[in-house]
């Protein structure tokens, strides 16, 4: 029997020091009923707003023509052909790499001048073969095509010239960091962590090609994307009491028997776990924050947290990719979830009155909906796989 996997996309970009925005684009789409992730990344001439406007052209270009099937070369000609020109250089430039993922271990990568991906298996690299298309009417372009079979715990990394060319100039990377840096350290990082997520893993190789520019100043827009092939990590996730107390036993004996990790989000929930279950439940004052309750520590349960306002806080880190840096409830249930794969939310519906304060913020919206708010965002920015329950 085939071991299931599971396609996750992690990815990470800095801008060029002085600028507001991103030269470099990362998107990603799932089609269900393929069973398809595909990942793109894009690098735009120069650096800011008309980079970015060329790359965000370009990679939704990509994923319609790729998602479609549409020939590659006949795609990048009409891709070369839309993109405006530059006043100064007088060419239309986008670079990109596209990762097509098939969830039963058929990918394509498609490459036009980024730096070559690095494929990743049993912590070594492999070097795969591609073959090379070129245009006739764009003769100085080349697309160069790959195939593989993935297998479980494989990685593929792919990045901007940002990455490689980190520190260039500089009297330790006369030429750059370069893409043989990037994979030593990548390599090392996997060796010390072999089951870093692809969100970290693309964050780590952000923050490294930093520390090699001079004051840690970035001199281009650098991109990471990671395409992580791994067994799915589950979460179940209890916020709030049923509507029944009768079915407050069924309610604990889903976290008993859950096989994956566990989450309970709000005090009244917390207090019907350690009852059922017979468990103590004790603050957790390493969490200490002053505006986001403590996080709480529960034998067989990875994380307890207050309800409503630790939840309001989630949706505000999600919607806004805010950096994790304070280790407080909402960042580690941030990171929880971010790190999981198939969520279960189990919503109890009784409605808590200490919510039904008029004097409290506008912002804390009932329970279920923020908790859908949450779901949107990790199904079409994280592409999560959800299921809801209310009870």
């Amino acid at each position: 029997m085939k071991e299931e996997l599971f396609i996750e996309i992690g990815s990470a970009y800095t801008n060029k020091a002085g600028q507001d925005i991103c030269g470099d684009t990362i998107h990603f789409k799932k089609i269900e009923d393929e069973m398809r992730t595909i990942t793109v990344l894009s690098d735009g001439l120069g650096s800011g707003v008309k980079a970015n406007i060329l790359a965000n052209m370009t990679s939704h270009m990509a994923l319609k023509f790729v998602e479609s099937n549409m020939d590659l070369l006949r795609s990048s000609e009409v891709m070369m052909d839309a993109l405006p020109i530059c006043q100064i250089r007088k060419i239309s430039y986008s670079t990109f790499t596209i990762v097509d993922s098939n969830i039963n271990g058929k990918t394509k990568i498609i490459e036009m001048d980024n730096p070559p991906f690095v494929f990743i298996r049993n912590q070594k690299e492999q070097v795969i073969k591609n073959r090379t298309l070129t245009s006739p009417k764009w003769s100085e372009r080349s697309l160069h095509i790959s195939q593989i079979t993935t297998l479980l715990d494989d990685r593929i990394i792919f990045f901007s010239d940002g990455i490689t060319q980190a520190g260039i100039g500089t009297k330790k990377y006369p030429l750059g960091w370069r893409r043989e840096g990037c994979k030593k350290f990548t390599l090392s990082l996997i060796k010390k962590h072999p089951n870093i997520s692809a969100h970290d893993l693309a964050n780590e190789i952000i923050e490294e090609a930093k520390r090699k520019e001079p004051n840690n100043i970035s001199g281009d827009d650098m991109s990471c994307a990671v395409v992580y092939f791994r067994k799915p990590r589950k979460l179940l996730l209890l916020s709030g009491p049923p509507y029944d107390m009768n079915k407050d036993k069924e309610y604990a004996e889903m976290v008993s028997l859950y096989q994956g990790k566990t989450a309970i989000c709000g005090g009244t929930t917390a207090n019907i776990i350690e009852r059922e279950l017979c468990l103590d439940c004790e603050i957790d004052k390493t969490s200490f924050d002053k505006k986001i309750p403590c996080a709480s520590i529960m034998e067989g349960v990875d994380l307890v947290t207050e309800g409503i306002l630790t939840l309001t806080e989630v949706y505000r880190l999600l919607k806004h990719n805010i950096e994790l840096k304070n280790d407080n409830a909402a960042t580690r249930l941030t990171k929880l979830l971010i790190n999981s794969d198939n969520i279960d939310f189990v919503i109890g519906t009784q409605i808590n009155n200490a919510h039904q304060d008029p004097n409290l913020p506008v912002e804390l919206e009932i329970r279920r909906n923020i908790i859908k708010k949450i779901v949107r965002i990790l199904k079409e920015n994280y592409l999560k796989e959800i299921t809801i329950k209310y009870i």
